[in-house]
């Protein structure tokens, strides 16, 4: 397994004020997606400052109060999956549950002290 990307990731109800923040911090918006999570659809913006790091910020109704995860993207979904719960991460919403989307697959992983990956891999068409 190889890591592709690790950086912050902020899930929040108010991604349109984040987004100001980090703008006015000099990053700028790269791209964003929109995956369907149950009934709710989550959009996340990608932002890159002129220094090359990065921030995910992802807009989520349904949470009771903003998340701060590290988002590491993997070449291999399931390896990474596999090894971190034989390390004792857990998902929150169940084994095996993920999110995915023609270009991506994602799940998060909370470790037994209590920090959390959004672990992602992207699909190449």
């Amino acid at each position: 397994m190889k890591i592709t990307t690790f950086n912050p990731l902020i899930v929040t109800k108010e991604a349109d004020a984040v987004i100001e923040l980090f703008e006015a911090l000099g990053f700028e918006k790269t791209h964003s997606i929109t995956v369907k999570e149950g009934d709710a659809d989550i959009t996340s913006v990608r932002m890159k400052d002129a220094g090359g790091f990065h921030v995910d910020v992802a807009q989520a109704f349904k949470i009771p109060q903003d998340l701060t995860l590290i988002r590491m993207n993997v070449d291999d979904f399931d390896e990474a999956y596999e090894m971190l719960t034989a390390q004792g991460f857990k998902d929150p919403k169940g084994p095996g549950h993920t999110v995915e989307s023609k270009t991506n697959k994602s799940a998060m992983l909370v470790s037994p002290s209590g920090f959390a990956f959004d672990l992602c891999q992207h699909i190449k068409e």
